[in-house]
């Protein structure tokens, strides 16, 4: 994915001042004061669409700031929606459920083929294998750094079972459909290729803020420049999703209940 125009110096700074706007908003979200996080990230959204339909930047870079804006429109939804009527067992798939929907609703009103954003049948077996190999040692890593406790008192297949299938068709599918296919794919367009894989890489981190764990987030980068690297190398989502789905569950699923 190449950059296919050049790109003038104020379309470089639109992006750039979007990518600052969201990680002072996610951070002041999660250290500092919700409510501001809120107003912020309502300001980012309005921003965004303000200034590319004044001044009217290139399809791609347009393309780019408008799925970067679904990260602040996310924030606002999932912290206003009335969340207390879930039970805690449907609040995850709930949540992620509200990226899909953004998602797919960018996806329909631009136009994309499921094909394009990289949901391919071509070698499914095997990026699927490629990601429980890369997705397990992923997962124990990750699970030395934030250590998260137990969600239950004990193993149960049944329990396993039920983490994957939220790991994998709510939290993989849709981070990676936001993160790879939809900020990475445009940025690449619009940026080159190695723009869009660090500057989405660097997104994702900044989206796992809330761990509040500084080695999280380079973890999460270096997590995020493999999954990019992935999805670019194969032009498939299946290994980025396995790598991510089986990575999340060997996190809270499995681990958690062989060391402590």
């Amino acid at each position: 994915m190449a950059c296919i125009r050049s790109i003038s110096r104020w379309e470089w700074l639109l992006i750039l001042a979007i990518f600052i706007a969201i990680s002072i908003t996610e951070y002041i979200f999660t250290y500092e004061d919700v409510r501001i996080g809120i107003v912020l990230a309502l300001f980012t959204a309005i921003g965004i669409y303000l200034v590319i339909s004044v001044k009217a930047p290139g399809v791609h870079v347009v393309d780019s700031a408008e799925c970067l804006a679904l990260v602040p429109i996310y924030i606002l939804i999932t912290s206003s929606l009335p969340w207390f009527f879930l039970r805690q067992i449907y609040l995850l798939p709930a949540v992620y459920a509200t990226i899909l929907g953004l998602c797919f609703y960018y996806v329909h009103k631009k136009d994309i083929s499921f094909e394009e954003l990289g949901f391919k049948k071509d070698r499914i077996l095997k990026y699927a294998l490629l990601g429980v190999l890369i997705g397990v040692p992923f997962g124990t890593i990750e699970y030395f750094i934030i250590t998260p406790a137990p969600v239950f008192p004990a193993f149960t297949l049944g329990h396993l079972f039920r983490d994957f299938i939220y790991m994998l068709f709510f939290v993989a599918l849709g981070e990676e459909l936001l993160f790879r296919a939809l900020i990475q794919r445009n940025l690449s367009y619009a940026f080159g290729t190695k723009t869009g894989l660090v500057s989405a890489s660097f997104m994702f981190a900044v989206m796992h803020l809330t761990w509040r764990s500084v080695p999280e987030l380079f973890f999460v980068f270096f997590g995020g420049m493999v999954l990019g690297y992935l999805y670019y190398k194969t032009g498939s989502l299946t290994a980025p999703i396995s790598v991510h789905a089986v990575g999340n569950t060997m996190l809270v699923g499995v681990l958690p209940y062989i060391f402590q």
